[in-house]
Order: structure tokens, then C-alpha cells, then sequence
């Protein structure tokens, strides 16, 4: 294994996948590991390029093999697919993440680092219980209708989970670096940075009407020729581009 030089790993709950590759492209590694020996195979092996598909547990792995040295890079699964020779296996997975993990075109998922995993979490559980609760109210509006009494469709807990966007804007920004640097919000990008950055695009536009800075201005001139859901979409990408600019510089986000 001295000669390795690109491992492309295929992560699973029990068995992994490794196929290496020397400077060459010849292969000198092709091998599974149960879990209790994948961290000693990874310790052993010199330091090298180490090619994951992107998922819940593998940046932990990717944080865990940096320590011995490697070089750790994640991919979306969809890039890597294309990669692959035939039919899906553990061993042909593994193949095709060593052969797109050296791309030059290939796009990389930054790794996270348990802090920033863990914000991740605790917002997966928030947004958890307020699908919870709009589903709630949602099935008692259904009921009441039943009775004749007709409720109003109540919006205001958008608004008052929308102050919540700026705080961890900058740690989901850095993970969706390459959304925010294009400006981009569209489906290819980070659903719940994409989630965060419309619903601060509703506040700005709810309260633009009682302040004359340049933003609110144009905000509320945006909705008047585009309408409400085109202004938030504009309003959205204006603030990426803003926070790709300040984490470029390395600022801190503030709110207002």
C-alpha cells in the first residue's frame, strides 16, 4: 500500500469499500473492511487522496482520516454516478468515487466540522417540529371546516422564525460557498440555506415599507413591478451575494 495515491472509499453502516490507485492510475488497492477495522486500514495507509460520497456520517470519517494525514474530499453522489462502469456494487461505487475524486472539473462538498454539524442538527430538529405544528394546525383547520367555522390562513410564525436567519447564515453559508459566490438560490443549491436566505427575504420585504434606506427602496420598487414571490426570490439573492461578499473578507455577519 506504499504506493497508493487516490483511495476512493464507499461508506456504509457494516462493510466499506476501498479501490486505490498508485500516481499511475494502475490499481494496487481493492479490498473490504468490516467497521471495526476501517480506521486502523485508513491509519496504515500513507498519506494520500482520499475520494467519499458526500453523507450524514461522512464527514465525521473525513475529520477523522485528515488527522492521519490524508487528503479528504467529498462529492454529491449524482457527480459520481456518472463515473461508474457498470453495475452498482460496494466495489464498483468505491471504483468510480477514486476515478471522480481526481476530476479537475469536479465539484467538492466542503467538510464540516463537528460545530458546525451539530447547528446543523439542532435546525433539522427546530424545522422538525414546526412542519410538526403547521401539520397540526393545518388538519385542525380541516375539522373546524367540518363545523362551518372557517380560520384565516395565519403566516406569523414565518415571521417571527425569520429573526432566527442571520445567526447561523454564516456557518450555512460557508457550506454552501459556491451557491453564495454565484449568488445562486436555485433547486441545485443547499435547500434549507435556500429555505433560510427566502424566509429573511419576507421580513426585509414585510418591514421595507417603514424605512428609506437604499435596500428597502429597491426592495419595495422590486415588488411593485415583479410581485411579492419574485421580490422575495430577487431580495434572496441580493442578501447571497451580500454574505459571499462578507465572508470573502472574512467579516462577521451582524444584524441590523
Amino acid at each position: 500500500m506504499d504506493k497508493v495515491t487516490t483511495v476512493g472509499i464507499d461508506l456504509a453502516k457494516r462493510v466499506f469499500a476501498l479501490h486505490g490507485v498508485d500516481a499511475s492510475g494502475r490499481v494496487v488497492l481493492r479490498k473490504t473492511v468490516r467497521r471495526e477495522q476501517f480506521v486502523e486500514t485508513a491509519a496504515k495507509l500513507p498519506p494520500c487522496l482520499i475520494g467519499m460520497e458526500a453523507c450524514s456520517g461522512s464527514h465525521e470519517w473525513a475529520r477523522r482520516f485528515q488527522g492521519f494525514g490524508h487528503t479528504v474530499r467529498l462529492m454529491a453522489p449524482v457527480f459520481v454516478a456518472s463515473y461508474r462502469k457498470s453495475g452498482k456494487n460496494d466495489g464498483n461505487d468505491a471504483e468510480a468515487i477514486c476515478e471522480a475524486v481526481i476530476r479537475p472539473n469536479m465539484r467538492f462538498v466542503p467538510v464540516k466540522s463537528a460545530e458546525q454539524q451539530a447547528l446543523l442538527a439542532l435546525h433539522r430538529v427546530r424545522q422538525g417540529f414546526i412542519e410538526e405544528r403547521t401539520a397540526l394546525i393545518n388538519r385542525l383547520r380541516a375539522v373546524l371546516t367540518e363545523f362551518g367555522v372557517v380560520l384565516p390562513n395565519r403566516t406569523q410564525w414565518v415571521r417571527r422564525n425569520a429573526v432566527a436567519v442571520a445567526e447561523p447564515l454564516p456557518v450555512l453559508a460557508r457550506q454552501a460557498i459556491e451557491d453564495l459566490r454565484l449568488g445562486h438560490i436555485s433547486r441545485r443549491g443547499d435547500a434549507y440555506l435556500r429555505m433560510l436566505l427566502v424566509q429573511g427575504a419576507r421580513s426585509v420585504l414585510n418591514t421595507a415599507a417603514r424605512h428609506t434606506d437604499r435596500l428597502s427602496l429597491w426592495a419595495l420598487s422590486l415588488q411593485a413591478r415583479r410581485g411579492m414571490h419574485k421580490a422575495l426570490v430577487g431580495i434572496a439573492a441580493k442578501n447571497a451575494r451580500i454574505a459571499w461578499a462578507l465572508l470573502s473578507k472574512d467579516q462577521t455577519l451582524r444584524t441590523a
